[in-house]
């Protein structure tokens, strides 16, 4: 029997694939990365065509590298950036236009229209969510209102919509499947988040007309077989999950309670809450973490936009350094930033602020202010925006945190981690597999196949490779965290 499992980890900036096996070794992993579009100041934009051939050509090579053919592969796990909206042809699967990326502002206006006449506390009340241009619908309204024929054809059942997880699926079966995970489905705002079903009154609203839609199935479903021509034979897909969902599962926060912390592009923290969907007082998100046959299980989300982007702006944009490895030595270079703070709102500011106006910025820059200073405040910007939202979760949850398990690719950062840790007062872990997004795909779709037999035999495997205690005195950290809060202020001063 087969019983390797390839995960397919389509991101924002890069896709890759990995081969596992049952035990949660990595067999190999082969990234690639895509080009993003920047047409105008707060638009962001994927080709699709640009992410199908990046996450096909790396499903191939990840498999050679192995030396494993499709023959040894029982299942295939997909976890995707989420919220970017593609939209393409029924019949020829070509793409209409561009894919609009998450972290797209364009749709500000419009979300700002819908809160002033009144319907957030309904939408928040459904889908757990808030109106902000971070999530499908506004996205989704706009391409069909923007591009020319669009919304007469997606009425007359000629497009298909779908986040990138339908769009790899529609393309991983020629065709035959047009379905989403509920995770996935959980961030369009078109979905109840406690029926699992989409929601005409929100349909309605956005101006979304159903025969667009793929169908809602739980995370770990046979969703279909791949084309026998794609890897050389037919694969079952048998798990889907947003990234950030993936993350939890493959961090093995399966107990109510514990929390994950993906430093990516940007970084999401979740928190397990059971069963039942908890609404927030504080402004985070309630999202479904995953759903294995009919039962669901929930989260609440804090997302922030710009973690990592931060460093490659550093990398790309100022030159600061080479590589975003380096940063952490030059950071380390110095013991503190001088006073100076970053707040890395080049596109708004997500949780628990949600301010789409906030613009980002650099505060307390002195004479003797140099390139260590500002790698040091990017790398405290993640840390501080991490502490605005477990904040927010503890007073959501009336129980302090006892612990964070990170991941993502700044995790490999020692020195992010150590300053993570002061920065909350609570123990960081960092996992022996730190590919947790792709694994936690793997994972759900070996359940889907019966490579494993549940949940426990999945939490039994989760091991940590570091952990961080926090070393602050306490007095010193809200010390500094109230400097960021100022700067924090000061960056929004274009909506206050």
């Amino acid at each position: 029997m087969p019983e390797l499992l390839l995960a397919l980890d389509q991101g924002t900036t890069s896709s890759r694939a990995i081969v596992f096996r049952p035990d949660g070794a990595i067999l190999s992993l082969v990234q690639a990365e895509h080009a993003q579009v920047f047409p105008r100041p707060g638009w962001v934009e994927h080709d699709p065509e640009a992410i199908w051939g990046t996450q096909h050509g790396v499903a191939n090579r990840a498999l050679a590298a192995a030396g494993a053919t499709a023959a040894d592969v029982a299942a295939i796990g997909i976890a995707n950036q989420r919220e970017t909206v593609v939209l393409w042809e029924r019949a020829t699967g070509r793409p209409v236009a561009n894919a609009i990326v998450w972290q797209d502002r364009r749709t500000a206006d419009v979300c700002q229209r819908l809160r002033a006449s009144g319907v957030e506390p309904m939408v928040r009340e459904r889908t757990g969510l808030v109106l902000d241009p971070y999530f499908s619908a506004t996205k989704l309204a706009w391409l069909l209102d923007n591009t020319p024929g669009a919304r007469a054809r997606a009425e007359r059942g000629e497009l298909a919509f779908g986040t990138i997880d339908s769009f790899l699926l529609w393309r991983l079966t020629g065709g035959a499947v047009h379905a989403t995970d509920v995770t996935n489905a959980s961030r369009t705002l078109l979905l109840d988040a406690r029926t699992g079903c989409w929601d005409d009154d929100l349909l309605a609203l956005f101006g979304v007309p159903r025969a667009v839609l793929p169908e809602v199935r739980a995370s770990s479903d046979r969703f279909g077989e791949t084309l026998p021509e794609l890897l050389g034979g037919r694969v079952p897909v048998t798990g889907i999950l947003g990234d950030q969902q993936a993350a939890c599962f493959g961090q093995a926060c399966f107990e109510p309670g514990m929390v994950k912390n993906t430093y990516g592009t940007g970084s999401f923290l979740l928190m397990n809450t059971g069963a039942e969907p908890r609404a927030s007082a504080n402004r985070l998100l309630t999202t479904v973490a995953w759903g294995i046959g009919a039962a669901r299980t929930y989260a609440l989300e804090g997302s922030i936009f710009v973690t990592g982007a931060a460093v490659q702006w550093l990398r790309d944009e100022l030159g600061i350094v080479r590589t975003a490895a380096e940063t952490e030595a030059l950071a380390g270079s110095v013991p503190d930033t001088g006073g100076v703070y970053m707040v890395p709102a080049f596109v708004g500011l997500g949780a628990p602020y949600w301010d789409s106006e906030a613009r980002g910025a650099l505060v307390g820059l002195t004479r003797g202010t140099g390139r260590a200073h500002i790698a040091r405040a990017a790398l405290e910007a993640a840390c501080y925006q991490t502490r605005d939202v477990v904040d927010a979760m503890q007073a959501d949850a009336g129980a302090p945190l006892r612990d964070l398990r990170a991941d993502g690719g700044m995790a490999a950062n020692d020195l992010l981690l150590r300053m993570q840790a002061d920065v909350l007062g609570i123990p960081v872990h960092r996992p022996a597999v730190t590919e947790t997004t792709a694994l936690g795909a793997a994972c759900l779709a070996g359940i889907g196949a019966g490579v494993y037999r549940g949940i426990g035999e999945v939490a039994g495997r989760w091991r940590a490779a570091a952990t961080f205690e926090p070393r602050m005195e306490e007095s010193r950290r809200a010390e500094l965290y109230a400097g960021w809060r100022q700067a924090v202020a000061r960056s929004r001063l274009r909506s206050l």
